[in-house]
């Protein structure tokens, strides 16, 4: 297996070490930006807003995936972070999930739109394709760091996992012997996904670009990212379970999210029609330097 340190020193007493998983995540947030910028462009909106809010929503985004992590681990039933809070901080104990960091970024970037005056669904629908992107960059760490499988499986993709990384009760090496013992590589599958969606809504994006209100990218990617966790689930065992239950909480999420993707995506292509949700702008809204640079 690759070692998911790539490099480690000491400066004094502090070790330092970089990680794969950290590689990876930025590239995937740096190649998710790009094609964004490219999005930006190609609505005659300014790309350098795109990298100006990635400033605003990098720093937010790690502590809201932080906080989401621990949060789920603590209701699923485990006392880990409460008896060591300290280790909330240590990153490299657990993880991050993907749910804390898309809503604290989004909290960031709906700040970033507001002070600086830039179209939060011209934002919006011009990143929810390069999520998914970004996800399907990111997740190869997993299979570094052996972690996001699946149960065993006979299927010829299957792959080996340590028993050091093996969840209960597939860490028993008797019953389940290393030589013949593999799992389903659940990352690959939402790589798979996450890449298909992703060419979907930039399809549509592209060729119905005069027909499409604002916003309906984004709520069509809250379906299909929605649907897709739902899906991914199945073989996601490591995911902590609403107690009593076998739902976990991130499949609650996905769920809600889907349906929430669907009835605005309906709303929005006047399928069904709900008073209360405003009818919202007909067409994007440019900001200044948009405007400006045009002009030049």
């Amino acid at each position: 297996m690759i070692d998911p340190v790539i490099i480690s020193f000491n400066i004094g007493t502090v070790a330092i070490a970089l990680r794969w998983y950290g590689v990876l995540v930025m590239t995937g947030v740096l190649v998710a930006t790009w094609i964004t910028s490219v999005e930006f462009k190609r609505r005659d909106e300014n790309p350098d807003h795109i990298w100006d809010a990635l400033v605003w929503m990098i720093p937010a985004g790690m502590l809201g995936a932080r906080l989401w992590y621990v949060a789920n681990a603590t209701l699923g039933g485990s006392r880990y972070y409460i008896e060591n809070p300290i280790q909330i901080l240590n990153t490299t104990q657990g993880g991050l999930h993907f749910y804390g960091g898309l809503l604290f970024g989004a909290i960031a970037l709906i700040l970033y739109t507001r002070k600086h005056k830039v179209d939060l669904w011209l934002f919006l629908d011009s990143v929810a394709p390069t999520i998914l992107i970004g996800q399907a960059v990111a997740r190869p760490a997993n299979f570094i760091n052996q972690e996001l499988y699946g149960p065993p499986t006979t299927l010829p993709w299957g792959i080996k996992i340590d028993a050091a990384h093996r969840l209960a009760p597939w860490n028993d090496i008797i019953t389940f012997p290393m030589e013949t013992t593999h799992f389903h590589p659940t990352f690959a599958y939402e790589i798979l996904w996450n890449l298909l969606a992703a060419e979907m809504l930039l399809l549509i994006a592209r060729h119905y670009e005069d027909k499409i209100k604002p916003g309906l990218i984004f709520y069509t990617w809250l379906v299909l990212s929605g649907i897709g966790r739902v899906i991914i689930e199945i073989w996601r065992p490591d995911q902590p379970r609403i107690p009593g239950t076998d739902f976990s909480f991130t499949r609650l999420v996905a769920v809600l999210m889907a349906i929430i993707g669907a009835i605005l995506m309906l709303d929005k292509l006047r399928v069904i029609r709900i008073p209360f949700i405003p009818e919202g702008p007909g067409t994007y809204t440019l900001s200044k330097s948009a405007v400006n640079s045009s002009e030049e």
